[in-house]
């Protein structure tokens, strides 16, 4: 595998054209991604301990373009599931949300049931893929979860990497996995521990007022999920690893449409290109508060307030690029393999304790040659 990581063509077309948006509200800071026709109730994908906003972009390329509106977002740094209920809720009511259908994978699907429990009058549907419904086993198997808010960064990326299946893969599952690793090493150790820190917190789902009927589970490996739902409507996948909207969006993505058609989110693709000019397709969050990051806006964004651009209508991708194969465009293999990650970080390991012994032992240094010294002078004095 190849030592650099290479972002995939289509994701750097996507990063030109979609505009990440930065809010805070009250101490959290909250980045996420909201294209297609604002008119339109939302699909919100949360990613897993392991993901980010963008590890959807694929979902967002794809729906956007046939007249849905996706949100993905990066979950903040809370510390336990009742933070993590109140924060959410206020980011929709910072981006004038009230109605949402929630797409959580792993540890965000986990936190959009607990969402969908707690603030049932929000949650329209859900589609879940890999998830759980108590964080107990993971407690059990992390016993040193007291003290990961003062764990090194490179511990705990090691620890969530671990996470991830190891094996050989079809070169679309590895693909996959290196475009995760890459994000992961994105993450701070704060977001990190914060992560880590609700998937051990004392939770579990109780009974939902949302009815089975409007929840479908997606590559679900966990029976327990789909017993809490019989009602639902279970989508398989062939095959797909540990991130299906990766490594097989073109499926993730008509079981989304499916999805959101049967519970009566019909798509817009008129307004998809007949959007107006003036910028009134922008996010609500930045209506009213202008505080979109400019750095991370496309170029157009930034030619001041005279531009027709709109940020809503994906402008056709950089030439020799095949628009119809987006989803399908191979992301370009990289990183180390897993072998070789884990004799890096043990090496790391070795080396961060040697350091941490080391000085730990200079910190006596100096008081024994002081006892040292003081000794022979009383010795001398003696004489």
């Amino acid at each position: 595998m190849k030592g650099v990581f290479s972002a995939p063509g289509d994701y750097i077309h996507f990063k030109s054209q979609v505009p990440l948006h930065k809010i805070p509200i009250y101490s959290k800071q909250w980045r996420y991604y909201d294209f297609g026709p604002k008119v339109m109730p939302p699909l919100i994908c949360l990613p897993g301990t392991a993901g980010t906003m963008d590890v959807y972009y694929k979902q967002i390329l794809s729906l956007s373009m046939k007249g849905y509106r996706v949100i993905s977002v990066d979950i903040p740094r809370v510390w336990n599931h009742h933070e993590w209920i109140q924060a959410f809720e206020k980011f929709l009511d910072a981006i004038d949300v009230h109605h949402i259908h929630l797409y959580g994978t792993s540890l965000g699907g986990f936190l959009a049931q607990l969402f969908a429990q707690h603030r049932p009058r929000r949650v329209r549907s859900l589609v879940l893929s890999n998830t759980f419904l108590e964080t107990s086993s993971f407690s059990a198997a992390m016993p040193w979860a007291p003290i990961v808010g003062w764990t090194p960064a490179f511990l705990l990326k090691r620890y969530v990497l671990t996470g991830i299946r190891d094996g050989p893969h079809e070169p679309f599952i590895a693909d996959s996995v290196d475009f995760v690793v890459a994000q992961v090493e994105t993450l701070s150790r704060e977001d990190l521990a914060s992560r880590l820190s609700l998937t051990v917190d004392a939770a579990s789902v109780g009974p939902l007022l949302l009815s089975d009927s409007l929840i479908t589970i997606m590559d679900q490996l966990k029976d327990q999920v789909i017993e809490r739902y019989p009602g639902a409507r279970l989508a398989s996948l062939k095959t797909g690893g540990d991130f299906p909207f990766l490594s097989r969006p073109d499926e993730v993505n008509l079981h989304l449409q499916l999805h959101l058609r049967r519970v009566g989110v019909e798509a817009r693709p008129d307004l998809v290109i007949g959007m107006p000019k003036d910028g009134a397709g922008g996010s609500s969050s930045e209506q009213k508060n202008g505080r979109r990051d400019t750095d991370d806006a496309p170029e157009d964004d930034k030619r001041g307030s005279g531009s027709t651009s709109n940020e809503n209508e994906l402008p056709l991708a950089p030439e020799g690029t095949d628009t119809q194969n987006l989803e399908s465009a191979p992301l370009l293999l990289n990183g180390f393999n897993s072998n070789e990650q884990t004799v890096a970080a043990n090496k790391v390991l070795s080396n961060f304790t040697c350091e941490f012994i080391i000085l730990n032992l200079l910190h006596l240094y100096p008081g024994t040659l002081y006892n040292d010294w003081k000794c022979r002078n009383l010795d001398s004095l003696c004489r």
